[in-house]
C-alpha cells in the first residue's frame, strides 16, 4: 500500500526531527526541510529511513514566499501526494530585552519567519491538498504556549505565535468541509538548542514548580502528539489546540 506523506519543516533537529521520526514510524513517508543543510540533516534522513520511511530533503527558507511552490512541487514529484503538512520551521528572538527597545528589523524577522512564511507555506499545501482529494488529510502548526502566555523580553515571538494560532483557526473554518483537519500543538518548555541558552533559568524554575509535571518536555512529547493528530481520527476536531505542555498553562491559584 502507498504510505501517506508528510511534510515537515525545519525537521533537520530538535522539535521537528522528533516529529519526523514520530510520522516515519506511524507509517508516513517524510519530506522534511531547514534552512542549513548538514551532517544532522543527513542524520535526521537516516533516522526516517530507518524507521521505515522514504525520506527527502529539501534545503528551504520558510520567510521566502517565491520558493513555496518550488517545495510543494518538489514534494508532489517525488511521492505523487501530500497528506501531512507540519509547520514547524520557526525562530526564537534575536534579542531578548525590554519591549520598549524592541527594534521594528527584530519584530519584522520574527514574523517574517514564524508568521508570514508559516502562513503562506501552510496556503500553498492546503492549495496541493485540495487539488488531489483524499482522506485523513491535516495541517498541524507548531505554535508555543507563547501564543498565550505573555513574555513581555521576547513580545515579537510571542506575538508571532499568537497571530499564527488565529490564522490556523481561520484554516480549519476554511478546510473543514473539505475534511482536511487543521490542529494547532502549543509546546511548553521543550530541551532543544532554542532553549538551551536558558537553560539554567528554566532548570530553576522547573524546581520551583513552573510545570505541573516536574519535568522538561521532550521533542518526543511534541512528536507523539503530532503523530496522533496526522492519524486522521481526530478529524473531526478540527481547529483544536493541542497544549503539549505538561500542564504549565494551565491556569492556577
Amino acid at each position: 500500500m502507498t504510505r501517506p506523506v508528510a511534510l515537515v519543516t525545519g525537521a533537520r533537529r530538535g522539535i521537528g526531527r522528533a516529529i519526523g521520526l514520530a510520522l516515519a514510524e506511524a507509517g508516513h513517508d517524510i519530506a522534511f526541510t531547514d534552512i542549513v543543510e548538514d551532517a544532522a540533516g543527513l542524520e535526521a534522513q537516516a533516522a526516517f529511513e530507518a524507521a521505515g520511511a522514504a525520506a527527502l530533503f529539501v534545503r528551504h527558507d520558510v520567510a521566502a514566499l517565491d520558493t513555496h511552490a518550488r517545495l510543494i512541487d518538489a514534494v508532489t514529484a517525488r511521492f505523487g501526494r501530500l497528506d501531512c503538512f507540519v509547520s514547524n520551521a520557526g525562530i526564537g528572538t534575536p534579542v531578548r530585552g525590554d519591549m520598549l527597545d524592541l527594534a521594528p528589523a527584530s519584530f519584522d524577522t520574527v514574523l517574517g519567519v514564524n508568521l508570514r512564511g508559516a502562513a503562506f507555506l501552510s496556503q500553498a499545501a492546503a492549495r496541493a491538498m485540495l487539488a488531489a482529494p483524499g482522506s485523513g488529510r491535516t495541517i498541524v502548526f507548531v505554535t508555543s504556549v507563547s501564543a498565550e502566555l505573555a513574555s513581555p523580553e521576547r513580545a515579537d515571538y510571542c506575538v508571532s505565535k499568537a497571530a499564527l494560532a488565529m490564522w490556523a483557526k481561520n484554516l480549519a473554518v476554511r478546510l473543514a468541509a473539505d475534511g482536511i483537519g487543521v490542529f494547532e500543538v502549543r509546546p511548553g518548555v521543550i530541551r532543544t538548542d532554542m532553549t538551551a541558552g536558558v537553560a539554567a533559568r528554566y532548570d530553576a524554575r522547573l524546581a520551583g514548580g513552573l510545570v505541573p509535571a516536574m519535568r522538561w518536555g521532550e521533542g518526543d512529547d511534541v512528536g507523539r502528539a503530532v503523530a496522533g493528530l496526522a492519524s486522521g481520527a481526530f478529524g473531526f476536531a478540527t481547529g483544536s489546540v493541542i497544549a503539549c505542555d505538561g500542564g504549565l498553562s494551565i491556569a492556577r491559584l
